[in-house]
């Protein structure tokens, strides 16, 4: 029995299946016995279990009720468990890797010292406190100016000024919490010219007093009461500034020397206890509180062992106390995109609000014709054609129309969608971490992806080179690897980085090719066709433009393929247009089409730099003329061309794959291996359709498991930017704290969920905003130009006014 095509609401019923319908199955049963047998028959009914149990209604409904779970438990824990990133910034983190910092539940800039300069721009920085505080002093000044390095300067103080941008950083050295210090900061607070008074203090000191009295009882007592007597002029300083103590940093004992071995990590711990316990005790004021710098203090706990005399730490880790402090200070300035510890979301904006507005008008008007008993639906959602590569299949019976209630229900949905979107990456909701490569987080799922690809693979319905089904589960494997590829930050490996570039290169391929078939073989210049096209690119780009507040260009691969899609058109359909039916009567028109490609290459040559379009359209002309003409052998088991032809070019494909990958593997610069990319990556795509479809057998197979991820693969790329990622793909959503594989696991099953439900709402929406009717079309294209352009005077509208109140 053939395989059984199930719609994509419903589960499989695991009776439908009479017989083996995966090839291997096939195969073994016919000629295999005993062991090898129930090895076929465990297999295929795993695999039928799974399908039976498992379908994507279910799937949609256990993400649905996960995400409610997820943001009721983190709504909870940020309102009563403490939701301010600063603290989580200060108080807790974690190292990824050995010099990568992730702080607990948000993300740390790297600050550059142009960053800094603009941020401390006119400000005055205090540190206060023995040497260990001077080498967070040091650390600090050398993210403003990289130049700077400790001069051998001890027990004095030390000025730092930048006089380009007037930061000044001073280093006051106060070995002891005593009246000396007391008075120093009391000095600040009574002054009446701000210029002299610092915006931000760093101060902590312990070591010296545990030394000079032996760790004794008596010198903790008194270290409590100077900070009780200091701690009214902190809380001053902190109503008009910054201040944040730092903690002590563990000591490595072992290795301390003969005068220092009385500091130990139980007298540091008492005196981190004094602290904690005396200064903010009466004050709850978080205007007026003392910040604790803790942080620092756990990365020492795992680097301490690599100080030098078991007192300072190692400069690594003292760059982390540096970077720390200067998130919690520059970032609520500038906002860095990938900085958000200490930084509070913007409140949305007047086309954020007149989007909720219309969603939640949709979903009124739903529950309204539901209430009035509109209930006639269509029984089953058709698969939406695939608008990257222009390919498209004729639903074998004619599509029921929607009744009025369906576009305002997929309106709802899409509501609810969007809503998880910006409670992911633009409200205090779910956390945020930064991306970490190692080898392993890209490659191990990776042979995951593949194991799981190889056991769906299925019988082939057509043979034809790159048919349906071979193209959606070229474009599947290719973004479940552009995903890994992102999630894991493995740009930062330049082979991968190089490899991945010709699967992009491999999308815009596969968009000249299709595109070109369709107009080729079809001829349909309609503007009902190019309508639909554009709609089903850019409806989910748009709405997240207005929902996320991202510009356009933001989603580039859209304004890329849309742009592309609108070049084929116009060079397809203006004068002349060569068709194939016209070009079946006269050679002379393949001529013409060929002058058609060559004019579009110059000026791609002039003003673009992607020829991967032009080597789809020229690969589809060729592929469609050998065709028309009966030279490829297309037929089920047959190779594509004669067995010496077929085996020289198989050997020169593969030669192809292990030249390149060599030649990418010993990239040493992005920028002078990109320069070579667009010349060389056709080639490997060429290489990788001939492996594909020269033997006979390797396309009568596909992978159902990539083909479905194919038919969503656009979806699959925009949502990540949001709903698996976060801070717009600088970070990763974090929905399960402490447990990254779980997250992953989760956050990806979430995000599968709504990019296929994506798909079906704009489907359903293209049906309705789309007529097939001209004089209609055209009345609402007009009707979507003067709601654009009012959306468009709104905005600047709202921005004047926003930039007059500042």
């Amino acid at each position: 029995m053939p395989h059984t095509t199930v719609p994509d609401s419903g589960c499989v019923d695991a009776r439908v299946y009479s017989a083996p319908d995966h090839p291997v199955e096939s195969y073994l049963s016919t000629c295999c016995h005993g062991g090898a047998k129930m090895a076929v028959l465990a297999y295929s009914l795993g695999k039928r279990e799974i399908n039976q149990y498992f379908c994507i209604k279910n799937a949609k409904l256990l993400s649905l009720a996960a995400v409610i779970l997820l943001t009721v438990f983190h709504t909870a824990s940020r309102y009563y468990g403490g939701g301010d990133t600063c603290e989580w910034l200060l108080s807790s983190g974690r190292f990824l890797g050995e010099n990568v910092w992730q702080p607990y539940g948000c993300m740390m800039h790297k600050y550059k010292s142009i960053e800094a300069k603009t941020c401390l721009a006119g400000k005055r920085v205090a540190f206060i406190g023995d040497s260990r505080i001077r080498q967070l002093f040091y650390s600090y000044i050398q993210i403003i100016d990289p130049t700077q390095r400790e001069n051998g300067r001890k027990h004095e103080n030390i000025p730092f000024e930048d006089r380009s941008s007037s930061v000044n950083v001073d280093f006051l050295w106060y070995a002891e919490v005593n009246n000396s210090l007391k008075e120093r900061l009391m000095s600040w607070t009574e002054v009446k010219d701000p210029s002299v008074k610092p915006d931000v203090v760093i101060i902590g000191a312990a070591t010296w007093s545990i030394k000079l009295r032996s760790g004794s009882s008596e010198a903790l007592q008194q270290y409590r009461a100077n900070l009780t007597a200091i701690s009214l002029p902190l809380e001053q300083l902190a109503e008009d500034g910054e201040v944040y103590w730092v903690l002590q940093d563990p000591v490595h004992e072992e290795i301390l020397s003969v005068n220092r071995k009385m500091i130990t990590n139980e007298q540091l711990e008492l005196y981190n206890e004094a602290a904690l316990g005396t200064l903010n005790s009466n004050k709850k004021n978080a205007k007026t509180r003392v910040r604790f710098l803790g942080a620092s203090r756990q990365a020492a706990i795992e680097t301490i062992a690599q100080s030098a005399d078991g007192l300072h730490l190692p400069e690594n880790t003292r760059n982390v106390g540096a970077m720390i402090l200067m998130n919690a200070v520059c970032n609520k300035v500038l906002r860095p995109i990938d900085g958000s510890c200490c930084q509070s979301l913007p409140a949305p904006n007047l086309l954020q609000k007149l989007t909720g507005c219309v969603f939640l008008g949709s979903a009124l008007v739903f529950l309204v014709l539901h209430a009035l008993g509109h209930n006639r639906y269509w029984k089953s959602r058709p698969t939406p054609p695939d608008v990257e590569s222009g390919e498209e299949k004729k639903p074998a019976t004619a599509e029921p129309p929607l009744s009025h209630k369906a576009p305002f229900q997929a309106m709802c949905k899409m509501g609810l969608i969007m809503a998880y979107f910006y409670l992911c990456d633009r409200a205090d909701i779910f956390m945020k971490e930064q991306k970490f490569y190692t080898h392993t987080t890209f490659f191990i799922p990776l042979i995951y992806m593949f194991v799981l690809g190889i056991f769906y693979s299925e019988n082939s319905k057509e043979t034809k080179l790159l048919n349906r089904e071979q193209t959606d589960e070229w474009k599947g494997w290719m973004q479940l690897v552009i995903l890994i590829y992102h999630i894991s930050g493995a740009s930062a490996f330049i082979p991968v980085y190089m490899h991945v570039r010709v699967l992009v290169a491999a999308y815009l391929f596969q968009t000249g090719y299709g595109h070109f078939s369709f107009f080729w073989l079809k001829g349909d210049f309609g503007l009902y066709r190019v309508c639909q096209v554009l709609f089903r690119l850019n409806f989910l780009v748009i709405v997240l433009c207005l929902v996320m507040d991202r510009p356009y260009q933001f989603y580039y691969f859209v304004p890329l393929v849309t742009f592309w899609f609108v070049i084929i058109y116009a060079t397809m359909a203006m004068w002349p247009q060569i068709l194939q039916k016209k070009a079946n009567g006269s050679g002379m028109w393949h001529i013409g089409i060929l002058v058609k490609l060559l004019g579009l290459l110059l000026f791609i040559c002039f003003f673009a730099n992607s020829q991967a379009i032009i080597h789809g359209m020229l690969f589809a002309f060729v592929y469609l003329v050998l065709q028309k003409f009966q030279v490829l052998s297309e037929g089920k088991g047959e190779p594509l061309f004669s067995t010496r032809i077929s085996n020289i070019l198989l050997l020169i494909s593969v030669v192809s794959f292990m030249t390149y990958s060599i030649w990418a593997s010993s990239c040493k610069n992005k920028t002078e291996c990109n320069e070579m990319h667009p010349y060389i990556s056709g080639l490997q795509i060429l290489a990788f359709i001939l492996i594909r479809n020269i033997p006979g057998y390797a396309r009568s197979l596909y992978s159902s498991f990539f083909a479905w991820f194919g038919k969503i693969s656009l979806e699959l790329f925009i949502c990540q930017y949001h709903i698996w990622l976060a801070a717009d793909t600088k970070g990763i959503l974090v929905l399960i704290p402490g447990n990254p594989s779980l997250n992953i696991i989760l956050s990806t099953f979430i995000f599968v969920c709504v990019a296929h439900e994506i798909s079906l709402i704009t489907n359903d929406l293209a049906q309705v905003v789309i007529p097939k009717d001209g004089g209609a079309l055209l009345k609402r294209l007009l009707v979507a130009g003067v709601f654009t352009l009012g959306l468009l005077l709104m905005s600047k509208t709202a921005e004047g006014n926003q930039g007059e109140g500042h």
